[in-house]
């Protein structure tokens, strides 16, 4: 890969697009949409604040069992990088209101050909 393969403006536009689709999705408790956008392989995983999640069944059971309160979150630093055309990360700094703990989120994305889907993610709480 070269460097001039790193952040291309129509693939990072494409990525930048399905990241706030995943958030508002996030923060709105849409569901189906998170669903989505996770690839549906036994191979993608998540890694929660309190769960570790193996495989899209994992994932989607998780979804559908967890509250719809208190999703609301401030985005602090949201860093989002393609390499080449069909690889990205997401990492981002959060805050959910009235809670005074900073987050850490971290997403790995796949061009598919469904479109991008979170392959890997990570989310962690700072103490």
């Amino acid at each position: 890969m070269n460097a001039s393969d790193i952040n291309l403006p129509d693939v990072l536009a494409e990525v930048k697009a399905a990241f706030a689709r995943y958030e508002d999705a996030l923060v709105n408790n849409k569901v189906e949409v998170l669903d989505e956008l996770f690839w549906n392989s036994p191979t993608t995983l998540r890694y929660g604040a309190t769960e570790n999640l193996y495989g899209y069944d994992e994932i989607r059971a998780f979804r559908a069992s967890r509250p719809s309160q208190g999703l609301a979150r401030e985005l602090l630093i949201t860093v989002i990088t393609s390499y080449g055309r069909d690889f990205a990360t997401a990492n981002c700094e959060f805050r959910r209101e009235g809670a005074g703990r900073t987050g850490r989120q971290s997403q790995t994305w796949m061009r598919t050909p469904e479109g991008w889907r979170v392959v890997s993610a990570h989310v962690s709480l700072l103490g």
